[in-house]
């Protein structure tokens, strides 16, 4: 029996383990674990849940690609920590060794991480979902961009929407998608990246359309089809648009923004991804003494023993 490929938002993962967790979870040496304490048990959980044949830790090598910065500034813009210009993240002084701890439990469990270079997370996800062919596929995330890489062309692609923690995931596919965003249900995927166009993310630093919200977005998405034939209906004077609605669509600054944001949202599909390791999941960890005194010397054996627990009993499930 094969298991499904199961693809995790680093980040986004050890973002809200971090914030799940207080910080008086520390080490030997009086350094904070909560994070990484956290994110193994969610990987320990997610592979209890879903039974995955292979699992790969997708990684941002670059948070704010340049070309995306280009088209549209305001990019991520007011996530840039003070005095880096504009090269790295604020994050939290205590996340930030924590990855490097995470790092050493993932290479000593055998699990891989998947990375391309210049790229975010989003886009090693959407490649990989993208031009997968064997299995079903599910991708791991708090970020809603993420919804637009439903699809079932190839092989069924999943999104698990864990924005409101673990317990609380949501699972879409292109059906979920159309039904609680209004989108056309046969390009449910690329219809919601071009609604979060319209509508903006303040979370990414994308504006949007000024007067447009998501209601409207929807609506417009279902009436015309597509961000292509919103434009055109737009740009036509004969069409049945509402003229409010022309005028913020054709107004200088949002032809401008339009023209830009598209590529900005879109997740790639053909990035130069690499791993670590092969992707298959290990049935025990790779390295079994590595691994225990990496995780001994954090302090978090009994999440490391259910992560071996999840490991094993996966393992059986695919003899079975």
């Amino acid at each position: 029996m094969s298991g499904p490929l199961l693809l995790l938002d680093g980040a986004s993962l050890w973002f809200r383990a971090f914030y799940a967790l207080p910080e008086s979870f520390v080490d030997s040496a009086g350094r904070p674990v909560n994070a990484v304490r956290g994110f193994t048990d969610m990987v320990a959980s997610l592979i209890t849940k879903h039974q995955p044949s292979r699992l790969a830790v997708c990684l941002d090598l670059d948070w704010r690609p340049q070309f995306r910065v280009d088209a549209v500034p305001t990019y991520k813009a007011h996530r840039v920590a003070e005095g880096t210009g504009g090269a790295s993240e604020e994050v939290p002084d205590t996340l930030t060794p924590q990855v490097d701890m995470i790092m050493d439990v993932l290479a000593a469990t055998g699990i891989a991480t998947a990375g391309a270079a210049g790229l975010e997370a989003d886009d090693v996800l959407g490649t990989l979902a993208a031009t997968e062919r064997d299995d079903l596929t599910i991708v791991v995330s708090g970020d809603r961009d993420l919804l637009q890489v439903v699809s079932d062309d190839h092989v069924p692609v999943r999104v698990l929407y864990v924005g409101r923690g673990l317990s609380k995931a949501e699972l879409f596919g292109p059906v979920e998608v159309a039904e609680k965003y209004g989108v056309p249900g046969d390009r449910a995927g690329d219809a919601y990246a071009e609604l979060a166009v319209l509508r903006g993310d303040a979370s990414d630093g994308l504006p949007g359309i000024k007067g447009v919200g998501e209601k409207t977005a929807s609506t417009l998405m279902l009436r015309y089809g597509s961000l292509a034939g919103i434009r055109a209906a737009a740009a036509d004077a004969e069409s049945d648009m509402a003229n409010g609605v022309r005028g913020k669509l054709t107004s200088p600054e949002a032809v401008a923004y339009l023209d830009a944001a598209l590529p900005v949202v879109r997740v790639v599909r053909d990035a130069d991804v690499h791993f670590s390791t092969d992707d298959r999941l290990p049935a025990a960890p790779q390295d079994p003494t590595e691994f225990a005194a990496v995780t001994a010397a954090l302090g978090i054996e009994r999440s490391a023993g259910r992560l071996v627990a999840a490991l094993e009993a996966a393992a059986a499930g695919r003899v079975d």
